[in-house]
């Protein structure tokens, strides 16, 4: 029954790809989504045998066998491969659910529906992966996909080139994937996660030759998947792509943003916990990273005016917060999280859809405005997914955001203080600006066009969108206090089989027994922010127009609408000195400089001059004729008879001096 996991995915990808235009919109649509939501009735079903066997493993087949390297196909099941399967195809049914509405008018449906069915079934592929060499096949596709589906519109210049962007930058931590599977194989010549994790602590001692100098083994590999994790869930600086995949339709945001994309490289760190744990600067370095990016995407996400673009900096921030409690060696936790995430995430993407979808695709905030009475459904979805997000009590993101931060506090890591007031901060700032996305697109007073509100007081969420937001309106509320016991309570041995940790880092899990001023530090961080929000923006909002209309205020709007400069910065180090030297260096000086002179052009100068001076021998005096003859001739007995054949140089003379007469 397990293989059904890979099966349903893709035949609802091959199905509308290769019969859409028999079956139609309508019938491609359906059939995936049945498809899909099979898949995670299955999924359901595997739960109960993860918790009475803890790992299962099915073999499917061979792949291929080089030397001592035997790669095989196979699905490994166990409680984080479940949670992953959970979370993937649950919200990856919704979508596909929600994009029947949202994507009706579109006449490329069956093309939109199989993407995304092949988007699920790479993400699957690479969760349910037990070697590296599948899990890099998932991890590829999920980019592809990505790529097809944010260029999806591809008649829009910018998405096609926000698709290339994420194409290339995503290349950047794929190379690290590839160099830590190289430098395994290379030591223990297994690429299996099972053998690679049980002989991991054998290879604490074993060292690698880099650029001249002796490093360790594990604290390369981990250096170089924690590159391949920066790059699959954007972090500090391969961070770009991100805001740019907004380009695309936004169930495809919310699938990438949710459940697939952005959570592989969290994914990874959690499954390689074995080898990163053995490599503390590694760690170390994750936890800085991680705090970085989330006070990155907290501030950058206050003075952004896409209502999409706000949220998308949001994934950036919280991604955050899951890569630096893995460098605290919490994986559980970041787990937990993630899964959480998925949820209000996507209630805030598909929520945005709604809002894009009745305002006439506008998503520009500033333009918008007044519209709690016209979309007060959609309105109560955003608030509550905002709250979530923004860590109030007893709501799902309150549960594993106020944990990661406890968790930080009782850490013994050299960057822990550090990084737990990164993470303060940053709670403040995304109460903040959740605050002021409510505020600028439903309180404010209108900001729009009269025929739009028109038009947005009859677009409601229609029937099939309100069976989606409902679910997870309710997900974001409940399901980080149904499941916090399982994931992180006291004792549970619920990860005891997917993660590993040092018995050092275990007994440092002592967050019950912090300060209540340390534990509620977060809370009052947030609760400061998001007054400090609501009372700016709606009794002082003139304070907030003087602040940016200052020399201070206007140069912070700058950095941070400008995304802290970091594109421009990359584009004029980078990308602009790469595509210079491109042009002028492999352009003109290879391309069309050593291989086009030794190459098809210079062959075709050459016959053409050859060509040309053949033609000139034809003069049609015929003492010329003899000359080439008689010289052939001699060239051909010139071997054999040498110097002593005197009469034929005599005539070849003769030949000579006659023919330039």
């Amino acid at each position: 029954m397990e293989p059904l996991l890979l099966l349903f995915p893709l035949l609802s990808a091959l199905i509308p790809l290769l019969l859409g235009s028999f079956l139609g919109s309508r019938w491609s649509s359906i059939i995936t989504t049945a498809l899909i939501g099979s898949s995670l009735l299955v999924a359901v079903s595997t739960i109960p045998t993860i918790f009475n066997h803890g790992v299962v493993y099915f073999p499917l087949f061979r792949w291929f066998s080089i030397s001592l390297l035997e790669v095989g196909w196979a699905i490994q099941l166990d409680s984080l491969t479940v949670v992953m399967l959970l979370v993937v195809l649950s919200i990856s049914f919704l979508v596909h659910l929600y994009s029947i509405s949202y994507m009706a008018e579109d006449p490329h449906q069956p093309r939109f529906f199989a993407y995304l069915s092949l988007f699920t079934f790479f993400m699957i592929l690479l969760v349910t992966s037990s070697a590296f060499p599948q899990l890099f096949v998932g991890w590829e596709g999920v980019g592809v996909c990505s790529y097809l589906l944010i260029s999806f519109w591809f008649t829009r210049r910018q998405a096609s080139k926000s698709a290339l962007k994420a194409m290339v930058v995503n290349r950047i931590g794929d190379l690290g994937l590839i160099g830590a599977m190289v430098l395994l194989y290379h030591e223990t010549g297994t690429l299996d996660f099972s053998a690679l994790f049980l002989i991991s602590h054998s290879l604490v001692e074993t060292k690698v030759l880099l650029l001249g100098w002796e490093q360790p083994l594990l604290v390369v590999v981990g250096f170089l998947l924690l590159l391949g994790a920066v790059g699959k869930s954007a972090q500090l600086g391969l961070h770009t792509w991100l805001p740019d995949a907004m380009e695309g339709p936004t169930p495809v945001s919310a699938l990438i943003h949710a459940a697939t994309m952005v959570t592989a490289g969290v994914f990874l760190l959690i499954r390689c916990s074995p080898l990163i744990e053995l490599a503390p600067p590694v760690l170390s370095f994750a936890a800085l990273v991680g705090g970085l990016t989330a006070l990155f995407g907290a501030t950058t996400g206050l003075f952004q005016n896409d209502l999409k673009r706000v949220v998308a900096y949001s994934t950036c921030s919280q991604l955050g917060y899951m890569v630096f409690v893995c460098g605290l060696s919490s994986y559980n936790v970041a787990a937990f999280h993630l899964y959480n995430h998925a949820f209000f995430k996507a209630l805030l993407f598909l929520g945005s859809g709604a809002i894009i979808h009745a305002y006439s695709d506008e998503q520009d905030m500033r333009r918008m405005g007044g519209l709690v009475r016209l979309l007060p459904f959609t309105y109560s979805v955003m608030l509550i997914g905002s709250l979530s997000l923004g860590g109030v009590p007893f709501l799902t993101g309150f549960y594993s955001k106020d944990l990661i931060l406890e968790v930080c506090a009782t850490s013994s890591s050299v960057y822990a203080s550090f990084v737990y007031g990164l993470g303060v901060v940053s709670a403040f700032f995304t109460a903040f600006y959740s605050i002021r996305l409510l505020y600028l697109t439903f309180l404010s007073g209108s900001r729009g066009f009269k025929p739009i509100y028109r038009i947005v007081g009859e677009h409601e969420a229609p029937i099939i969108m309100l069976c989606v937001l409902v679910p997870l309106a309710i997900l974001s509320i409940f399901i980080g206090f149904f499941s916090r016991e399982l994931f992180v309570g006291p004792g549970t041995d619920f990860f005891s089989f997917s993660v590993s940790q040092l018995p050092v880092h275990l007994s440092q899990d002592s967050s019950e027994f912090l300060p209540l001023f340390i534990k509620s530090l977060p809370l009052i961080s947030a609760f400061g922010g998001g007054t400090l929000s609501f009372l700016l923006h709606f009794f002082f909002f003139r304070a907030i127009l003087a602040f940016q209309l200052g020399k201070f205020g206007f140069f912070s709007y700058r950095l941070l609408n400008g995304r802290w400069f970091i594109d421009s910065i990359q584009n004029r180090l980078v990308v602009f000195p790469s595509l210079r030297f491109g042009y002028n260096i492999a352009f003109k000086l290879i391309d069309r400089g050593a291989i086009e002179v030794f190459g098809p052009t210079g062959l075709y100068k050459l016959f053409d001059r050859l060509t040309l001076s053949y033609t000139k021998l034809h003069s049609g005096y015929v003492y010329h004729y003899v000359f080439f003859t008689v010289a052939a001739i001699a060239f051909l007995l010139f071997p054999l008879f040498g110097f002593e054949f005197r009469p034929l140089l005599i005539i070849l003379l003769l030949c000579v001096i006659s023919l330039f007469k």
